[in-house]
């Protein structure tokens, strides 16, 4: 199975299923002799744990890194990083109704179709369990990003109806709970939207063709799972602007060259400029549902299924740690390039 891997100079590798023994991974081409800070890779993978919210799944894992290889006394040595996240609370008994029917808008039956054969406890390899592995690596890429003084933040825009003006990390808006609250009772789900701001990128990371900074960035959003869209810079908005509207006029400000708008994002030809880099990543509904659906088995019958065990009413809260992940990878690897 290709595709496991991520990245051209600092690439990650990523194994293992949802109720497996452990995922992890290994981070190839991570600088040497950097101090790596523990508890900061232990704080982002809480920020992507489950069970802290009542619209968040009940899997509760303790999601303790084991570190095999790549540190020593605290530094990173330039070998291979690799580590592993155990799965203990497992419970594979949820999914036993599900062996041989295709949940909607699950990639059971495309799974199916290719190799032939499916890990239908919760989901196998194609779970969201996995992006734990790319939080961790993230986190290794952030401390890197950090001795170059930049920083990756992201934050919740959207939450199904709800534009959130200024973006938050956390929720707290009552409507907002309460139209959580209302889909969770009703065994409903809702998607949403993560913005994320890159800053302090020099000008000149990025290639002006196929590895253009933008098409990385995009591949790496839109391989989260449940992503459905991808825009940075104007996106959507700028095929409704005028050239003159629209163009990042270029300035002289005190002897450094910037741009007056920042419609591109931080982005042009495919490199960065020296600006802020934005973007936003849309999430799709939760698919599976506490209420019946309507599907077919693998021998094509019809039948009703009801979504059990545990699952989020909305992945967005928990999504913004990988975002912030997978952006900071991405950084990182044409950092190393350039």
């Amino acid at each position: 199975m290709p595709g496991n891997s991520f990245g051209k100079t600092l690439v990650l590798t990523s194994f293992g299923e949802s109720h497996g023994v452990a995922v992890g991974g290994v981070l190839d081409g991570f600088p040497a002799n950097l101090e790596i800070d523990i508890p900061f890779i232990k704080s982002e993978i809480d920020r992507r744990r489950s069970g802290l919210d009542f619209f968040s799944s009940a899997r509760v894992e303790d999601d303790k890194m084991e570190i095999l290889s790549g540190i020593y006394q605290g530094r990173s040595t330039g070998a291979p990083i690799a580590f592993l996240i155990y799965n203990h609370n497992q419970k594979p008994s949820d999914y036993d109704h599900l062996a041989d029917v295709y949940r909607p808008s699950h990639a059971d039956y495309t799974w199916q179709q290719k190799y032939g054969i499916r890990d239908p406890r919760g989901g196998g390899r194609s779970s969201a369990r996995e992006t734990l592995v790319r939080v961790a690596a993230g986190a290794f890429a952030k401390l890197f990003l950090k001795t170059q003084h930049i920083h990756v933040s992201a934050a919740i825009s959207r939450i199904g109806k709800f534009q959130i003006s200024h973006p938050v990390t956390n929720l707290k808006d009552p409507d907002i709970l309460a139209y959580l609250e209302q889909l969770k009772a009703d065994g409903d789900t809702t998607g949403g939207m993560v913005s994320c701001s890159i800053t302090g990128v020099p000008a000149g990371l990025g290639e002006p063709v196929f590895d253009k900074l933008q098409a990385d960035l995009a591949k790496a959003m839109l391989s989260i799972n449940s992503v459905k869209g991808f825009e940075y810079g104007s996106g959507f908005r700028g095929a409704m602007m005028k050239g003159s509207e629209h163009n990042d006029v270029f300035i002289n400000d005190d002897g450094v060259i910037k741009t007056r708008t920042n419609f591109s994002g931080g982005i042009q030809g495919g490199i960065s400029n020296g600006q802020e880099i934005y973007f936003n990543v849309a999430f799709k509904p939760v698919s599976t549902l506490m209420t019946e659906q309507e599907t077919v088995t693998s021998s094509g019958e019809t039948v009703l299924m009801k979504g059990k065990g545990r699952h989020d009413v909305c992945v967005v809260p928990r999504a913004v740690v990988i975002v912030e992940a997978m952006a900071a990878l991405v950084v990182g690897d044409h950092l190393i390039r350039h």
